[in-house]
């Protein structure tokens, strides 16, 4: 079995020619169009030197070509690198570099950017530009426009040896620190995140055939997917559907109010979100303008979690829909599903089922008894490391009495009815006078509170405690928030000592690109500015 990405698309475009693929605005492509131009794309970067194992950046929003870029680089056996296009030069030049571009392929918005990072790394010595709606490609004669790049291209499958081995690749947000590449093996991938193991029942499929033997056997659905392709949280339920013959709507940039109108629109069966982030802005357009969401079966989250009140919000709304939870990184991929329920305690952090190697392990690398606290590990279809660090892999990349497994620094406690918790990331632990506080926790139930849209929590320093809890909160509304409320809310769920002790409100709290809170840009904003509120 081969087992790879180019593969496994190949076999719905063979299976299913003439179903639509994707939709992007008023453009949609069939199975058999994206695969021609994705045929295209790739005999021209032929020509520019591309081979298997390549690295070949895509610094690019959702659209149409960005998944041609990604499946040629697949056809091909190269390894695309995601690239957030929020990064300014310098974060842009330390990605090209750390991952060993040669190739970069853009939309034409990102031009400049592009250039200022270029001239840092001159490895990266060919360019592609895309148009897109808001930039037309720079007359540049370094540049190659992306059509006049397919239209030089054949339009018959390349032909290259691929395998179950070649390497697919992931930058990290780098939220916490400088993004790392975490390198997988195509189908330890496919088998966590892409339906090569089935989410719900664990079973492995039968062959690289059963996907779209399956759905072609079916109607196909309609997946509205909103993250950056940037980002597996997107990139992979693409990839799954795709394989299962089902067609992709993409929005270039996320827009609450324009997503209701393409949900009523096209009549998604099932939406893909990131967490509170753009769970809360969909809320208040809906009920700024309703609009039919009937079709909706499916909210699924992943990459960040949807706090209680809003999954509260969610299950009101649309009560024919699941709200899903999924946890994972891109050290685990899928760690488990956990299903919203109304009014749970909001304290409690995402509980999933286990059963797709995710476990509970002491300092160790042993597993923990049901009622015991560790770190989150996975084991099975596991990364092969990060790109570039070996001292990093063998720190995370483990192996004990025999078994290859990656023990994250998430916290989690095994449940007596085989379910794991999920407690924090033991990387953003405060220590306050010797007692630990997860920052997950905290903010879950401050979010809880009707005045706060977003909040992000952190430590402080503090000459007695040694650390402080502190927030970073945005509110829902304009005004004043009643800071005793917000306190006296905590402490109804929360010790006393987790209750945030100093309060900045920002216009918007920001998070990455995936939705994942971006806690240094936090300790940035709190820096030598004075709190809105403060308990001695």
């Amino acid at each position: 079995m081969a087992n790879n990405f180019a593969d496994l698309f190949e076999h719905s475009v063979d299976a299913m020619p003439e179903r639509v693929a994707l939709i992007q605005h008023d453009r949609r492509v069939t199975f058999r169009e994206l695969d021609v131009r994705a045929n295209r794309l790739a005999h021209h970067l032929v020509t520019v030197g591309v081979g298997a194992g390549t690295h070949v950046g895509f610094q690019m929003h959702n659209s149409i070509e960005t998944m041609e870029t990604l499946i040629a680089c697949f056809k091909l056996a190269a390894v695309p690198i995601n690239v957030n296009y929020r990064y300014r030069a310098a974060e842009l030049a330390y990605v090209y570099a750390n991952a060993d571009l040669e190739v970069l392929v853009h939309h034409a918005c990102y031009a400049e950017a592009v250039r200022e990072a270029q001239l840092r790394t001159p490895g990266v010595r060919h360019t592609i530009c895309v148009d897109d709606d808001s930039a037309r490609p720079a007359d540049d004669s370094a540049s190659t426009p992306y059509e006049a790049a397919l239209a030089t291209g054949s339009s018959e499958r390349p032909v290259v040896r691929r395998s179950a081995d070649d390497l697919f690749m992931m930058y990290t947000g780098g939220t916490t620190g400088m993004p790392k590449g975490v390198m997988w093996r195509q189908e330890d991938m496919w088998r966590v995140l892409g339906g090569g193991i089935d989410f719900y029942t664990g079973e492995p499929v039968a062959d690289e055939y059963q996907q779209s033997r399956t759905g072609a056997e079916r109607d196909p659905s309609t997946w509205l997917v909103l993250p950056p392709l940037i980002h597996a949280a997107a990139m992979m339920p693409t990839f799954t559907a795709l394989w299962s013959g089902n067609t992709v709507v993409f929005e270039p940039r996320f827009d609450a109010d324009r997503v209701w109108r393409t949900v009523a629109r096209r009549r998604p069966q099932v939406m893909v979100i990131t967490g509170d982030a753009m769970a809360r802005p969909l809320i208040e357009a809906f009920g700024r303008e309703p609009v039919d969401a009937s079709s909706l079966l499916a909210i699924a989250s992943g990459a960040a979690l949807l706090s209680q009140s809003v999954k509260n919000t969610l299950l009101e709304l649309f009560p024919r829909a699941v709200v899903s939870d999924s946890i994972g990184s891109s050290e685990t991929g899928f760690g488990g599903i956990g299903f919203a329920q109304k009014h749970d305690d909001p304290v409690r952090g995402p509980r999933v089922q286990t059963g797709r190697g995710s476990i509970v392990v002491d300092d160790d690398g042993r597993p923990v008894p049901p009622g015991m606290e560790g770190r989150l590990a996975k084991i099975g279809n596991v990364p092969l490391g990060y790109y570039n660090d070996p001292g990093k892999t063998e720190k995370l990349f483990q192996t004990v009495d025999g078994v290859r497994m990656v023990v994250t620094d998430d916290r989690a406690r095994a449940e007596t009815d085989g379910s794991i918790t999920l407690l924090g990331r033991g990387n953003m632990v405060i220590n306050t006078g010797g007692e630990k506080v997860f920052v997950e926790e905290v903010e879950s139930v401050v979010k809880a509170y009707a005045a706060i849209d977003d909040a992000m929590v952190l430590g402080v320093p503090h000459e007695r405690w040694g650390h402080q809890v502190a927030a970073v909160v945005s509110l829902s509304a304009p005004g004043p928030i009643e800071f005793a409320g917000l306190s006296a809310h905590v402490r109804r769920f929360l010790a006393g000592y987790k209750v945030p002790k100093q309060i900045w409100i920002a216009d918007v709290v920001v998070r990455a690109p995936s939705g994942k809170p971006d806690y240094r840009w936090a300790q940035q904003y709190v820096a030598g500015r004075r709190p809105d509120h403060k308990v001695d």
